[in-house]
């Protein structure tokens, strides 16, 4: 072989091996699963007028996470209730409101005494309490007595959880511990309830916020989207795609799916080659930087037909210490500050910092077509919880 063959034949291992490379760190982080849909974005056409940032946080908020010691949960809630005060006190946005807090609380974590700490941080104005759930290998009937009893206990003892107008029942949104509504892991770990869509909306759910999950394989093919999934209760993981919530349509299906951002962040690569994934997840590893933060703006998350309200929904895990000086110091400081600053002049951007509850009122008033400020529509389909409107009528 000539040495111009052995040269072009190790170019072709070289393509091959790195081609190899690419493929072997895509199937690692799963990226299979949704790259698709991320190559075929498109950039958020942008109507007239300013852009409206609906910035919502939600937390999976777990006080004994890691099997903590009852005295570490404790100072892990007071922590909180102490330092989030502070930090949401020197913050507003468009409205006037202070940052908003989506504590998604676990049953099976329930302690009163927390839950009466959390909801006093709520009833001044800085959250609301939805619900969070781990479980596995469940079954229909414990998962309805479960959920059920634990949407009374958060409305009868903490004022958490509005109620319907129409029809009186507990409303709540829904984030699921480690990743897998709908039996979405594909060894059906923690879940085991191929319906649960179903489950969930029958219960009162209005909206799950659970995903990005990304790197999981539980992420779904569908990404950066606000849309009805439709249950079939043959097969898991029915939200892996749906119908998109739009303008002038209504809702179809069984739940409402609100994702946060899902890109790939070139800015930080590993080994200054493969991109990283930017999944809206806020912690000491990926703090809340002004660059993220336009990156999530720019995502362009919106209900179809009104692409001047944009929602960035981003999340975290609240209650670990070795995050706490992120989400409650100097990186979250930065992050707010940037928001009011960049995203808030009242000519090109107006923010407001929203709970879930009040992200799904804004989108459902897009749905029903209404235009102008979302602030106005906080409570356009649900009301307050009874907790947070204690505040509202001292204010």
């Amino acid at each position: 072989m000539s040495a111009a063959a052995i040269i072009a034949l190790l170019a072709v291992l070289a393509v091959v091996g790195a081609a190899a490379a690419v493929y072997l760190a895509i199937r690692s982080r799963n990226m299979q699963v949704w790259l698709p849909a991320y190559l075929r974005r498109r950039a958020p056409a942008r109507g007239d007028g300013p852009v409206h940032v609906m910035f919502c946080f939600v937390d999976h908020y777990e006080p004994m996470w890691g099997r903590a010691d009852e005295a570490t949960q404790r100072a892990r809630v007071d922590r909180w209730c102490r330092d989030y005060r502070a930090l949401a006190g020197r913050h507003r946005d468009a409205d006037g409101r202070p940052p908003q807090h989506s504590f998604f609380y676990p049953e099976e974590e329930y302690v009163e005494e927390y839950l009466d700490k959390i909801a006093a941080l709520c009833a001044e104005g800085y959250g609301e309490i939805e619900i969070h759930l781990h479980h596995d290998n469940d079954t229909e009937a414990n998962f309805r007595e479960t959920m059920a009893r634990f949407c009374r206990m958060l409305h009868e003892r903490h004022g958490a959880l509005p109620r319907d107008p129409a029809t009186g029942e507990l409303r709540f949104a829904f984030i699921h511990g480690n990743w897998s509504l709908d039996n979405s892991r594909p060894d059906g770990r923690w879940c085991g309830l191929n319906n649960e869509l179903i489950l969930l909306r029958e219960l009162g759910c209005y909206a799950d916020f659970t995903l990005p999950s990304a790197p999981s394989d539980t992420q779904t093919s569908t990404i950066n989207s606000i849309y009805y999934a439709t249950d079939d209760p043959a097969r898991p993981k029915s939200h892996d795609t749906g119908v998109p919530v739009r303008v002038g349509g209504s809702a179809s299906g069984d739940l409402m799916i609100v994702q946060g951002p899902l890109a790939l962040n070139w800015r930080e690569r590993r080994m200054g080659v493969m991109p990283r994934i930017e999944n809206a997840d806020v912690r000491k590893t990926q703090p809340p930087t002004p660059a993220r933060v336009d990156d999530w703006v720019r995502t362009g998350i919106h209900v179809e037909g009104r692409p001047e309200w944009v929602f960035v929904k981003i999340h975290t895990h609240g209650t670990q210490e070795g995050d706490m000086d992120t989400l409650l110091g100097a990186p979250s400081e930065a992050m707010y500050a940037h928001l009011e600053r960049a995203y808030n002049d009242g000519r090109d951007y107006v923010l407001h910092y929203v709970t879930a509850r009040e992200a799904y009122n804004i989108i459902k008033a897009a749905e029903a077509g209404k235009t102008g400020d979302p602030g106005q529509y906080r409570d356009f389909v649900l009301p307050p919880p009874p907790g947070a409107m204690r505040e509202r009528r001292v204010a």
